[in-house]
C-alpha cells in the first residue's frame, strides 16, 4: 500500500516507516495522523513484522505540524455563522487534539518495540513523536526542541507526559519555556537518546542491528517486556510487582522458554510463535 507521507518495507521481521517529505522537512500534515496510526496498528494487528524502526528523509527527522492545518478556509461570512465557529472552535479544536494524540499513543500501545531514528531537527510534534517511541537514537547533528512556544502555543500532543518521564523536570520545563535546542550529544547525557552517530548512514545501519537483535528473542517475551515497562513507568512498584506476577502466571510459555534456552546454548536462531492476531481498537 502506498502511502502521502511514509514508504514501508517489511524486511527480515523488521518493519521500516520512513518519513518520506523532505523538501516539506516532514512536517506533519493532515495526512500523517491518518496513515502513521494506520500503519503502525496494521503492522501489529497482523503481526507484519516484530520490530518497528522510524526514519526520516532530508534535514530533518520532522519539523513538526504543518502550520497549514491551522487556517480555516470552512468558515461562512455572517453573523451567526461567525458565532456559530466561536461557539463551536473550543469542542472542535479538542476533537482534533484527541485524534492527533492517538496517533502517537498507537506507538506506545501496540505489542512491538518502536525504534526512532533522529537526523536534524526533532521539532515540535518531532519529540512527541520521538518521545512516544520505546527508543531514540540520533546523529551528531540532531537536536531536539519544544517549539511551540515560540508560535504562542502550549505543546498539547504529548510532549509533557512523556517527556518528564525520560528527563529530569526541570530540563523539561526549561525546554518547554525557552524553546531552545537540545543538541542530540546532551539529550544522551540526560537519558533522552540511547546513543548518538556520527552519520545517519552509521545510524540507520546500527539501529537495524540492534532491531535484528531484538527481533531474534521471542516476540511474547518481548511483547510482555514492553507491556510491563509500560506499566510500571505508569504505576507503583507494588503494583508493578504484582501485575509482572499475574502476567506471567498466564503469559509465560514453557516451551518458549526452553527452545530460547536451547537455541542459545546451539548458538542457533530460536524458532519462535509470533504473536497472535489481535482486533483493532482505539489506543488509549
Amino acid at each position: 500500500m502506498s502511502y502521502q507521507c511514509f514508504d514501508v518495507t517489511i524486511t527480515d521481521k523488521i518493519a521500516h516507516v520512513v518519513l518520506n517529505r523532505p523538501d516539506k522537512r516532514n512536517s506533519m500534515s493532515p495526512a500523517f495522523w491518518d496513515e502513521l496510526p494506520e500503519i503502525i496498528e496494521d503492522i501489529d494487528r497482523h503481526s507484519r513484522a516484530r520490530v518497528i524502526v522510524i526514519s526520516s528523509t532530508g534535514p530533518h527527522f520532522s519539523s513538526g505540524l504543518d502550520i497549514s492545518m491551522f487556517s480555516d478556509a470552512s468558515i461562512t461570512p455572517g453573523a451567526d455563522a461567525q458565532r456559530q465557529e466561536r461557539l463551536q472552535h473550543g469542542a472542535r479544536f479538542y476533537d482534533t487534539v484527541l485524534r492527533m494524540q492517538k496517533s502517537f499513543n498507537v506507538l506506545e500501545s501496540c505489542r512491538i518495540p518502536v525504534l526512532a531514528a533522529i537526523q536534524g531537527g526533532a521539532i515540535g510534534g518531532g519529540v512527541d513523536l520521538a518521545t512516544a517511541c520505546d527508543m531514540r537514537y540520533a546523529t551528531e547533528d540532531a537536536f531536539f526542541t519544544v517549539f511551540e512556544i515560540n508560535i504562542g502555543m502550549t505543546a498539547d500532543v504529548g510532549t509533557f507526559p512523556r517527556l518528564v518521564k525520560l528527563i529530569p523536570e526541570g530540563i523539561v520545563r526549561e525546554l518547554a519555556y525557552t524553546g531552545r535546542r537540545m543538541p542530540a550529544r546532551e539529550a544522551q547525557g540526560c537519558g533522552l537518546v540511547n546513543r548518538v552517530f556520527a552519520d545517519h548512514a552509521t545510524m540507520l545501519a546500527e539501529v537495524m542491528a540492534i532491531a535484528r537483535e531484538i527481533a531474534s528473542k521471542a516476540p511474547l517475551a518481548v511483547a510482555g517486556c514492553k507491556r510491563m515497562i509500560t506499566y510500571s513507568r505508569d504505576h507503583s512498584t507494588a503494583d508493578g510487582l504484582d501485575y509482572i506476577g499475574i502476567w506471567n502466571a498466564s503469559m509465560l510459555q514453557r516451551e518458549e522458554v526452553l527452545e530460547a534456552i536451547s537455541a542459545t546454548a546451539a548458538r542457533r536462531p530460536g524458532e519462535f510463535v509470533e504473536l497472535p492476531a489481535r482486533p483493532l481498537r482505539n489506543a488509549k
